[in-house]
């Protein structure tokens, strides 16, 4: 790939996006929706995680799980390169209720940024099968690679202690956000749907989801938009239907948490 290019890559696995960057961007804190695994092919980054800041350099692993708050900066300046796969929940739920035989579906990445040779091979062939998968349609490979590659990664996630009333309310309090996010919400709204106060909801949102409700609901709209672009939205529709003032607000939000302009990832989906 050349400097400063991203590029979505035909996949033939329902439930997985294949995506490649080459860029110098430095990423905004942002979240997916998705579970991510990629390799870092050129170059090196420092990101902030859900477990503090890592550095990842070429053939390391990076991963991030849904509502991760992270961000991204090259070291050096000739910015870095990756690959990765995107997984949509349910994939990873049934992948892990596979793996603990039925046990628990509530697994997670436990390691942001790791090297190891054999999970970064893995994590190549996997990427080879999912892409080629869409010229062969045969999946069958890319199944098999996946339930390999995520024991070596996924962790059952932790219970946390305390604070139950709170948590169930910043919970329901998220739910409403994530129900309709092109709603006039306000935080009068959300500590009456939790039963919270303001500043409980405020703070525990922020313990929660690593961002302030404003900005969650921020994120939840681009996330939309980006949905809808990538589904053949023309910009400006796409920016009123996520609740965008305008089609000009969108692509400054875009740009800060993707790297890329609404109408550079429009061509990047089009051409998958």
């Amino acid at each position: 790939m050349k400097h400063d290019e991203f590029k979505i890559f035909p996949s033939g696995v329902a439930g997985i996006t294949a995506v490649g960057s080459d860029t110098r961007h430095v990423f905004s804190r942002h979240t997916h929706d998705q579970f991510g695994i990629g390799v870092i092919d050129r170059g090196a980054q420092k990101s902030a995680s859900g477990r503090g800041t890592v550095e990842a350099g070429a053939g390391d692993t990076i991963t991030v799980n849904p509502g991760e708050v992270h961000d991204g900066a090259p070291i050096g300046d000739d910015g870095r390169a990756w690959r990765m796969l995107y997984f949509d929940p349910p994939l990873i739920a049934q992948a892990a209720g596979d793996l603990s035989l039925g046990r628990t579906q509530n697994y997670e990445f436990s390691r942001p940024a790791l090297t190891d040779a054999a999970v970064a091979g893995c994590f190549g062939r996997l990427f080879l099968a999912v892409t080629q998968a869409a010229l062969e349609r045969n999946p069958l490979r890319s199944e098999e690679l996946l339930l390999t590659l995520l024991p070596m990664l996924l962790a059952p996630r932790p219970m946390v202690p305390g604070g139950r009333a709170v948590a169930n309310g910043v919970f329901t309090a998220k739910r409403l956000i994530d129900d309709c996010p092109t709603a006039p919400i306000t935080l009068a709204d959300l500590a009456q749907v939790s039963g919270l106060s303001r500043f409980q909801v405020l703070r525990g949102f922020v313990r929660a989801t690593g961002l302030t409700p404003h900005a969650y609901l921020v994120q939840r709209r681009i996330d939309l938009a980006r949905r809808l672009i990538a589904a053949g939205t023309a910009l400006a529709p796409a920016a009123a239907a996520s609740g965008f003032a305008d089609q000009s607000h969108m692509t400054r939000i875009f740009v800060r948490k993707y790297g890329l302009s609404p109408g550079a990832y429009a061509a990047a989906a089009a051409a998958a």
